[in-house]
């Protein structure tokens, strides 16, 4: 069977799973959802590829954007509907970390678990520190210093969540985050940069860890499911304006979306969604299927590590999709420790007020 006849087989067993008619769009154009080059946009490009945003009666544009605060700067004029983002980045955004304070970016919905990952320069760290080994770092950091070294690590956005990953590691390493330099980097690009000397380390989603391991520049230290298994990462997030006016197509839209998530984790079908998420993110499909199988080729020496139960997950029962205010109590809290906010927040309240549970909540009575 090749990959369209798939594909359309797929979408037909698919469209037979609600039980409700489908919601019919008014709008004149088609609306438009982001993402970023990244594995985990996978269930956004997967609605689209399996038929199901049709299937929900909203028509759909998957645009790929340039970089997270290309994004940020989309949704909040309106240029983009709804994008696949960081769960962080509408907190750090309201809170003026990342953007301009006091801006609402709704969340819908939690769009994947798991699946980041640490990666160390080979030249600096190979051979010093290995898989996991955390009570190792602290020390070549402190070597490369002594050498005049400007020791950087790269993350995606200030706030978002590659930044809270590796500043939480850093901390566990013993280093704080203020004694190195942190720097945001598109994820596409980090492969690149490590290449020419930029950093020393850096956090990003897949297949961009695994590819700096295939082209021998880096080794993949740990997998952020080794951090916190199960954690939040990427969200569907709204267009404040769009989401208050047009509820019923928004619910559409997520609709969809778990759909898709459902299908991508019956993990029979993964390999296909390495082929397609290919193209979208511009990488070798085998760079994408491995980690989505939770295979890691760690780097030279390292071997491989498999992960049984917390490879990247987009449905995990519903569980994945929850948007739980606890996840952005927990992100409110690192920008403290972490000296981002000087003053204590409305920690609840915050949450409430960019975490749209409630319509997440009307689209599983739904479904």
């Amino acid at each position: 069977m090749n990959r369209r006849d798939f594909i359309r087989k797929s979408s037909m067993l698919l469209a037979g799973a609600g039980l409700a008619g489908p919601y019919i769009s008014k709008a004149q154009a088609k609306l438009r959802i982001g993402y970023i080059p990244l594995t985990d946009c996978a269930s956004v490009v997967m609605a689209q590829e399996l038929g199901l945003y049709k299937k929900h009666g909203v028509s759909v544009e998957i645009s790929k954007e340039a970089s997270w605060p290309n994004v940020r700067d989309k949704l909040l004029n309106g240029e983009l509907k709804a994008s696949h983002c960081l769960f962080g980045m509408p907190f750090s955004v309201h809170m003026g970390i990342g953007g301009p304070a006091g801006r609402v970016m709704p969340i819908g919905m939690i769009l994947n678990f798991n699946g980041q990952a640490i990666t160390l320069s080979q030249e600096d760290f190979g051979g010093k520190v290995g898989f996991r080994e955390i009570s190792k770092v602290k020390a070549v950091v402190d070597e490369l210093k002594g050498k005049g070294r400007n020791v950087t690590f790269a993350m995606t956005f200030p706030g978002g969540t590659h930044d809270i990953w590796l500043r939480y590691w850093l901390g566990a390493c013993g280093i704080n985050p203020k004694e190195v330099r942190v720097i945001p980097i598109p994820p596409p690009q980090m492969v690149a940069n490590m290449k020419v000397n930029n950093m020393d380390g850096y956090c990003v989603g897949e297949p961009w860890n695994e590819v700096a391991v295939r082209e021998g520049i880096g080794f993949t230290h740990l997998a952020t499911q080794d951090i916190w298994k199960h954690h939040p990462e990427k969200a569907l997030v709204f267009n404040e304006e769009y989401l208050s006016k047009n509820r019923e197509e928004a619910k559409a839209i997520m609709k969809a979306v778990i759909e898709a998530s459902m299908w991508l984790d019956d993990m029979k079908n993964r390999k296909e969604a390495s082929k397609v998420l290919a193209k979208y993110v511009n990488a070798k499909p085998e760079d994408i299927e491995t980690r989505l199988l939770g295979v890691y080729h760690l780097g030279k020496g390292l071997g491989e590590h498999t992960y049984r139960d917390d490879y990247m997950l987009f449905f995990k029962k519903g569980d994945v999709n929850l948007p739980k205010y606890s996840y952005g109590i927990f992100f409110l809290a690192q920008y403290r420790r972490w000296g981002m906010i000087k003053e204590r927040p409305d920690y609840l309240g915050i949450a409430k007020k960019l975490i749209d549970k409630p319509l997440f909540m009307e689209v599983a009575r739904e479904m």
